[in-house]
């Protein structure tokens, strides 16, 4: 397995073999790209006595999706865990794959930014849903436009492609039943 750097990043991007919208330069790290939060999230309102794990399951039965109006933010309270998905939309082609890890200056805190199911398969074209949840001891306020994760992009040995349910997902369908 191969962790591509900055120059290997960019020049698949040049490619078409990588597309990230938007991008600016100044996100990309020595081997990752970070991405911000949108203001699109969901919370558990709807809870049920339980949820049967099944393959069918739909995780908006126990959610509600909002979002934060421009100037506002969202609290997090300590022991919660809400979704959000990121402003950036993810394209990859086959033969490239990758995963989502938080940034260690909100780890710290007690922020969990993905805390389940970080990879992502070769052939995506989304943005990336975060499953953000506080293990601190204190309320964690999160600001919409924050880069709050990174991507890091790995090189597959064959050429699968991802195509399924969460293949076309966005900030819009994402927080709308």
């Amino acid at each position: 397995m191969s962790i591509l750097g900055r120059e290997a990043i960019l020049e698949e991007m040049r490619k078409g073999n990588i597309a990230i919208d938007p991008f600016h330069e100044s996100m990309l790290g020595p081997a990752s790209v970070d991405l911000h939060i949108s203001n699109a999230f969901r919370v558990f309102v709807h809870l049920p006595a339980e949820l049967h794990l099944t393959d069918d399951m739909d995780f908006k039965a126990a959610t509600k999706g909002f979002r934060v109006p421009a100037g506002q933010d969202l609290i997090i309270q300590p022991g919660q865990t809400v979704l959000g998905i990121t402003q950036e939309k993810i394209t990859l082609r086959k033969g490239i794959a990758g995963w989502l890890e938080g940034r260690s200056r909100f780890a710290r805190v007690g922020l969990l930014v993905h805390i389940s199911a970080s990879f992502m398969q070769p052939g995506i074209a989304n943005h990336q849903v975060l499953e953000i949840s506080n293990f601190g001891p204190i309320q964690l306020r999160i600001i919409p436009g924050t880069a709050v994760c990174q991507f890091i992009f790995t090189y597959c040995e064959g050429a699968g492609e991802y195509k399924g349910v969460f293949a076309e997902q966005t900030p819009d369908n994402f927080c709308h039943l």
